[in-house]
């Protein structure tokens, strides 16, 4: 079934408030609230949907489950290693976990993703070891792990950048015959870039075999989507000629189910589609950021009420689909995480100084040696009579 959002939020001093579906009243639209695709209510009630479903086993369910638990436990383990020093700043998916994680589960092994900063349930999926997103925020590496061993791109920090990349990567892979999708992750603040416009436009006329996939998380840092477009971001994509859905992306079933049709639409050859995956953004924006000055408590309060983790824990149980035991156990494995994920960070070794002058230039520049002789004598004049860096 489809549904539309409910709970009013509370109006703001300085514009009009969205509502809990994430859109303006009806007036101000043009229209009625749009719907979105659910197949699990946020009381763990399973719903049918006549274009959208999915028929999993227990067992699936149950891996769905353990991946966002998972993912949520190494997200609050990061997010402390920051406020203890550890991490230079971190990006938080908390609230985000049935988005990601279900559109994880979408793809098959050879299609390529191309993520934000924010995808580390997507990382998850693909079997990148989460330790290994940690050392770009850490200051240690520019990305831990070789991007063609799980077709999993480097994370990346400019905003919008990334859907054209998989853009060109996609009509790539159509011209090489081959029946694999790509699919582009990024935000609702990033849907006002022009790069994603542009992405738009070529895989639209090129007909390339990409997903986009917007978690629309209701603030692009502290302005809210009201601030950013006129009309539901999902329908941007009626405007390039290709078809766009909305998701409930505190669904994990939902989410893999429509991301699911939108890859097989590409391998059919039949273009690109764009997902809006309605969620919230439950912690800050990133570390760096204070979300108390331009939210409200009962906004969250709200939200809390969705969470995913939450909706399909009651299901399971309702279900008899996973017991105590298998909850105590999979507690277990979660704090077994956090405590690699601890170890691992701190004993990871301090980059060379001088790396950094490294692949400036393909054949080196005479200016960039000089600057590296220039950081070496600054470096050195820290080194104690043995020799040892102070």
């Amino acid at each position: 079934m489809t549904v539309e959002g409910t709970a009013a939020r509370k109006p703001r001093r300085s514009s009009k408030r969205t509502s809990a579906s994430g859109t303006k009243a009806a007036g101000a639209q043009g229209g009625a609230e749009p719907q979105l695709v659910q197949l699990l209510t946020p009381e763990g009630e399973r719903v049918q949907h006549p274009e959208y479903d999915i028929d999993l086993s227990p067992e699936e369910l149950r891996g769905l489950y353990r991946d966002m638990v998972l993912t949520r436990r190494f997200d609050a383990e990061a997010t402390s290693l920051q406020r203890q020093g550890e991490l230079g700043l971190w990006a938080s998916l908390l609230g985000q976990e049935a988005a990601q994680i279900g559109s994880g589960r979408a793809l098959r092994d050879d299609d390529y993703v191309f993520p934000t900063y924010r995808e580390h349930g997507v990382a998850w999926c693909r079997g990148v070891d989460p330790t290994n997103l940690l050392g770009m925020f850490r200051g240690v590496n520019h990305g831990g792990w070789d991007p063609n061993s799980n077709n999993f791109h480097l994370y990346t920090i400019v905003i919008g950048s990334q859907t054209l990349h998989a853009t060109g990567y996609a009509m790539g892979v159509a011209k090489d015959g081959a029946d694999s999708a790509v699919i582009a992750y990024f935000g609702d603040g990033a849907s006002s870039q022009g790069d994603v416009a542009e992405a738009f436009t070529f895989s639209a006329v090129y007909n390339a075999p990409v997903v986009f996939f917007c978690q629309n998380n209701q603030w692009a840092i502290s302005e809210p989507t009201e601030k950013q477009t006129r009309v539901p971001l999902y329908q941007r994509a009626q405007g390039f000629g290709f078809p766009g859905v909305r998701v409930d992306g505190n669904d994990v079933l939902a989410c893999l189910a429509v991301t699911r049709s939108a890859l097989e639409r590409a391998r059919r050859g039949e273009g690109p589609t764009l997902v809006e995956a309605f969620t919230y953004r439950m912690g800050a924006h990133t570390t760096s950021d204070d979300p108390t000055r331009y939210r409200h408590d009962d906004e969250r309060a709200a939200w809390e009420a969705k969470d995913p983790i939450l909706r399909l824990r009651t299901y399971l149980e309702k279900q008899g689909h996973a017991d105590a035991a298998w909850f105590e156990e999979l507690e277990a494995e979660s704090e077994a995480l956090g405590k690699r994920v601890r170890e691992a960070v701190r004993a990871m070794p301090d980059p060379d100084h001088l790396a950094i002058f490294e692949n400036v230039y393909a054949d080196g520049h005479t200016l960039v040696d000089e600057e590296r002789a220039q950081f070496a004598a600054y470096q050195a004049s820290f080194a104690d009579a043995d020799g040892e860096v102070k």
